[in-house]
């Protein structure tokens, strides 16, 4: 199990990217499985930036690679107001793009890429857990 801890801003999804995936390549991690834990990071980490403080703040992610199945499962925490992404219903992607409300499609396709995804507030924080098998 390793972690990073940076600001929860923008300009450091690269850094978790990149930290993530060394940890993905020295697993043997399959390149299909990394992209879309690269898109999953984007997501979750670019939603704790923009929404998770009125001010600055820090994110935490937790990475761990499970032996038995092998996954990858990262764990988000941050401090921020309490907010389950989860607890909103999916869009209806059937609709036309101009007839569906802006937002809720990138956490739908977090839901639809990765094989878990749960959401707790836990001690005064958010704690985002995704896990992949690979």
């Amino acid at each position: 199990m390793k972690e990073i801890t940076v600001e929860a801003d923008v300009n450091n999804i690269g850094v978790v990217t990149d930290f993530v995936n060394e940890i993905l390549e020295e697993n043997d991690c399959p390149i299909k499985v990394q992209m879309q834990v690269d898109v999953a990071i984007d997501e979750v980490f670019s939603n704790i930036a923009f929404y998770a403080y009125e001010d600055k703040g820090d994110a935490t992610v937790i990475v761990n690679i499970l032996e038995e199945p092998q996954a990858v499962e990262l764990t988000f925490i941050d401090s921020g107001k309490p907010y389950d992404p989860l607890a909103k219903p999916d869009p209806d992607v059937t609709l036309d793009v101009s007839e569906r409300p802006i937002g809720g499609l990138g956490i739908f396709m977090v839901k639809k890429i990765m094989d878990d995804v749960v959401y707790e507030y836990k001690n005064g924080s958010n704690v985002f857990r995704i896990r992949k098998l690979f």
